[in-house]
């Protein structure tokens, strides 16, 4: 079932308009855009004869080819009397959802479709992102964009099955996470290569990842990253998928585990990682982090959890190099971008705007400090830029002493940092 409400943005967003990601005038330092004009393409790939664990019968798993729809950010080359700015696509609601149901709607963001590759960088670093459960490749517009201006290709990943169009049974998105972030990465350095025949030939550079994820895209890129599941994680994909064990090669335990570990990825940004609550990880698996790591969360996060959930992952990642960002008093929502104007019209379900909103915080202001702290995060570890001393700032700030940021305006933010 679908609600089409017709929402004229077009006529709201002129250039000289506030668009999604935009610096807000309280904004910390590095949340500005960088020098490069941003492309941004859509393509879809393949990844053939996967585990369809949806339709697992008497424990046998049939395979299936799950396409993946991608949207690639890139800096590009634009001219200077055309307008940037573009009419992004998307839908919240809930597939198969009567009392939610799907409802289209638009949004601007500052980039040029299809643009030409601006390749006077060279190989840029790639940046792989992942979205919640349900969610689109979209939902972080105000990151992507704002990364791929910093000289950075970005591609975001629709799950499949975990889409607000597409939205399946928990234990697709339980199996898949990982394996679509690997995917994803593989297929990026083949597009990527030098030799290759599309707009990506010689424009990234694929030995040089980042992973970013939100909720349940934390998860998969916690997993991907050394984050082995536990035997518990196990008993609860069992219970959820009819008895199916096709998670088991994920566990720490599975020696087909640790192989699948891939040096091309170099740094891992968690947002709001979803599962400690729920036993997906022990100490043995927290352990096997040790990429550097930057977590996310806010204090009062009732779906990931906080003190025995994204705390608590960033208290085991023992070998890893991590920080932990937190919003005092904010929920979930510490990563997608601000709820959309059609979920403010009459007649769209409280429930799809909660998806977007904090009760606590602007999201503007959300957006623009994440920006500024991945911006720093990214470039000292993928760009080996000089930017430790944003990261490296009191635990909190009564004084204006966290570099980047105006007097008065890192109030309700705290910043750990640990090393193994």
């Amino acid at each position: 079932m679908t609600l089409t409400v017709a929402v004229n943005t077009t006529a709201q967003t002129p250039g000289d308009a506030f668009v999604t990601g935009d610096p807000l005038p309280n904004a910390p330092e590095l949340a500005a855009r960088g020098t490069y004009a941003v492309g941004v393409r859509t393509m879809t790939v393949v990844h053939k004869g996967q585990v369809d664990v949806l339709h697992t019968k008497e424990g046998k798993h049939p395979l299936y080819d799950r396409p993946l729809t991608l949207e690639i950010w890139y800096p590009a080359r634009v001219a200077a009397n055309k307008p940037a700015i573009i009419q992004y696509e998307s839908v919240f609601g809930r597939a198969n959802d009567p009392k939610r149901p799907l409802i289209p709607f638009t949004f601007p963001g500052r980039a040029s479709r299809d643009a030409e590759p601006d390749n006077s960088g060279g190989a840029y670093p790639l940046v792989i992102v992942s979205h919640g459960y349900p969610g689109s490749r979209l939902l972080l517009t105000y990151l992507t964009e704002n990364l791929a201006s910093k000289g950075y290709v970005v591609v975001a990943i629709d799950h499949t099955e975990s889409t607000y169009r597409d939205l399946a049974a928990f234990p697709s998105t339980l199996l898949n996470r990982p394996l679509d972030d690997l995917f994803v990465l593989n297929e990026m350095a083949r597009l990527g290569a030098k030799a290759g025949n599309t707009f990506l030939a010689g424009l990234l550079n694929a030995d040089n990842t980042a992973l970013i994820g939100y909720s349940m895209g934390g998860y998969g890129v916690l997993n991907t990253t050394g984050a082995g599941f536990s035997p518990q994680a196990m008993t609860l994909f069992g219970k959820v998928s009819g008895g199916s064990t096709a998670l088991e090669p994920r566990t720490m335990a599975s020696p087909a585990y640790k192989p699948t570990l891939d040096p091309r990825i170099k740094a891992v940004v968690a947002f709001a990682p979803w599962g400690m609550v729920d036993g997906v990880w022990d100490a043995a698996g927290l352990a096997g982090l040790t990429l550097p790591m930057l977590f996310v969360a806010g204090s009062k996060d009732d779906i990931s959890g906080y003190e025995k959930g994204v705390k608590a992952i960033y208290d085991g990642a023992v070998n890893a190099d991590r920080y932990m960002l937190t919003y005092e008093n904010a929920r979930h929502n510490v990563a997608p971008n601000p709820p959309p104007a059609a979920s403010l019209l009459p007649g769209a379900p409280a429930d799809d705007y909660n998806h977007y909103a904090e009760p606590a915080w602007n999201e503007r202001r959300i957006n623009n400090i994440n920006q500024h702290f991945v911006t720093a995060f990214l470039g000292v570890h993928l760009k080996k830029l000089d930017y430790a001393s944003y990261l490296n700032v009191p635990e909190t700030d009564d004084r204006g002493a966290w570099k980047g940021f105006k007097p008065r305006t890192s109030v309700g933010l705290e910043m750990r940092h640990a090393k193994p």
